[in-house]
Order: C-alpha cells, then sequence, then structure tokens
C-alpha cells in the first residue's frame, strides 16, 4: 500500500511540475509577443516621439519580467533588436539596446539580471543553497561624464552604450560595445563589469596596462562614415588602428577624421591585466579554436590609404 501511495505521490508531482513548466512556456510565449509587437514601433518608427513612447512600455514588460528569479531562463536573445549576454556560468543576463534621435545621437537602456545564489555547507556533511536574485535597471548618465575612460559606474550611474561581445577573464568581465555618438563621430568600448563581494555590480576597473593611461575602460572615437573592427579571438581583443585622414597634427583629436589605416593592434591578458601589442598581423590563417572570423583589411573602410 505504502508503494501504491509512493508511485501516486509520485506521478502527480510529474504531472504538476509538467503543467507549471508549461505555464511558464505560456507566459514567456506571452510577454515575447508583447515585446516583438513593441519593438517594431521601439526601433522602426519614423517618429521619435512614438519610438520613445513604445520603449517605456517596452521597458515596463522587460521589468515585469525581470522581478522574478525566472527571468534568467526567459529567452530575450529571441528578440533580434537587443543585445543579451550571459557567461558560461549563468551568473547574470546582461540585456542593452539603443534609440537612435532624431539629431543623429542615441539613448541607451538596459538591465543586469544576477544570480547570485550559492551553496554553502552546514554541518559535517550537509549543504544548504541559498537564493540570492537580484535586478538592475540600467540608467545611462554618459551625458553628464566628462572623461569616460575614468569613469566608473553603478548600474543607476551607468555609462551607456550597446555591449556585443563578452569576454570572461578572472574575477572580471570585459565586453566590447559600441556608441553612435552623433553624426559625426562614433565610438567603441572596451569596458569591463566586476562584482564587489557584497554583489554590487560595477562598470569599469584598473585591469589595462596603457601606455601613458591609467583607464577603466579603453574608448576608440572615429568617423561616422568608415567602420571600425573590434573583436575577441584566439584569446586576445584585435582592433583597427585609427589615425587621422591626412599625416601631420593638423587633424590630431578630431575624431571626425580618424578611420583604421588597415593595420592592427590588439590585447592580450598578462597577470589579470589586458597589456597592449601594437601593429599585429590579424590575418592568420585559422585555427580549430577560433571562434569568430579575424578581421579582414580588405573589407574594413580605411579613412585613407598610409603612404
Amino acid at each position: 500500500m505504502q508503494r501504491c501511495f509512493l508511485y501516486i505521490f509520485l506521478i502527480s508531482s510529474f504531472f504538476s511540475l509538467a503543467q507549471k513548466r508549461d505555464s511558464i512556456k505560456e507566459l514567456y510565449k506571452a510577454k515575447i509577443e508583447e515585446l516583438k509587437d513593441l519593438q517594431r514601433i521601439v526601433f522602426y518608427s519614423k517618429k521619435e516621439s512614438e519610438r520613445l513612447t513604445a520603449n517605456k512600455d517596452f521597458i515596463k514588460v522587460i521589468e515585469s519580467i525581470a522581478v522574478n528569479q525566472k527571468a534568467m531562463d526567459f529567452p530575450f536573445d529571441s528578440l533580434k533588436e537587443i543585445s543579451t549576454l550571459s557567461p558560461k556560468n549563468k551568473k547574470f543576463k546582461l540585456i542593452t539596446w539603443n534609440i537612435p534621435k532624431d539629431d543623429e545621437t542615441h539613448f541607451f537602456f538596459g538591465f543586469l539580471l544576477v544570480n547570485n545564489s550559492k551553496r554553502i555547507k552546514k554541518g559535517l556533511f550537509g549543504h544548504e543553497s541559498i537564493t540570492n536574485y537580484e535586478y538592475f535597471k540600467l540608467v545611462d548618465k554618459s551625458g553628464t561624464v566628462k572623461n569616460p575612460e575614468t569613469y566608473i559606474g553603478t548600474p543607476d550611474k551607468w555609462f551607456g552604450m550597446l555591449y556585443y561581445e563578452l569576454i570572461e577573464c578572472d574575477d572580471y568581465y570585459t565586453l566590447l560595445g559600441w556608441d553612435g555618438n552623433d553624426k559625426l563621430i562614433q565610438r567603441k568600448y572596451i569596458d569591463v563589469l566586476y562584482f564587489k563581494s557584497d554583489g554590487t555590480p560595477i562598470f569599469g576597473k584598473d585591469v589595462f596596462k596603457f601606455p601613458r593611461k591609467n583607464p577603466k575602460r579603453l574608448m576608440f572615437e572615429y568617423s561616422s562614415e568608415v567602420t571600425m573592427s573590434l573583436k575577441y579571438n584566439d584569446n586576445r581583443i584585435v582592433y583597427s588602428h585609427l589615425a587621422p585622414r591626412e599625416e601631420g597634427h593638423v587633424m590630431d583629436g578630431l575624431y571626425q577624421y580618424y578611420g583604421p589605416d588597415g593595420s592592427f593592434d590588439s590585447m592580450f591578458q598578462k597577470k589579470g591585466k589586458w597589456v597592449i601589442s601594437e601593429d599585429v598581423d590579424a590575418r592568420n590563417e585559422k585555427n580549430k579554436n577560433d571562434k569568430v572570423d579575424k578581421p579582414d583589411p580588405k573589407k574594413q573602410t580605411p579613412i585613407f590609404t598610409p603612404k
């Protein structure tokens, strides 16, 4: 009789769990459809006022998902107009997106969902799981920042950008990001995210060994008319070397005239720091460990051809 009751209990538990999973999937499906409908306006409306109004609802829907720890399993990556990054251990989800303004500058928005749950030892042989989930709304304060490369921010004082690649390091995460900036100059960044001992997320960290600088992130500024390559490949960050259109000092610092000159620099990890290596050959043949294509100088748009 006891076996019969146990069998009935297991069957009941199985169906209850299955129903719960189905209801979660249905909830996900409904929310995804709602976000997809909104993003058609947020990212494609020709009117800035409509884009911003729809974005307010877009934020509310994402926040209604983010309040629950199950948001860590929510398929945000099915939304093609936003960027979703997560490390292998699923500690966090970093969600960012941008909205272009009529004057060709950009608004940036985002959420950081963090799973700080851990399993601790209890007693001689026992363990206890402690659930600690948090979510943070990213509030862009870049308009008030005078020096982006030395700025350190928290989620409510975030230096906004669109993150497109995540690199896992020893005790921090390196992020590659883009900012359309304005109609003359665009920017790319090598940013850093780490967590303090109390779980507080921080953007910007002293992990760069860079000549004549002590940056907390690296910024690259160049003409809006050209493209710059900034990628992680084969255990290094490889990026286009930027230079002004003409040689000499006349255009030095006028970044609307800067662009790739066809050469590349890179950064590699050494004792927990990113160290620069100038003028590298980024056209090596691929090997089986490569995850992305190496930048091809022929596919770049150089702002000038060096003499």
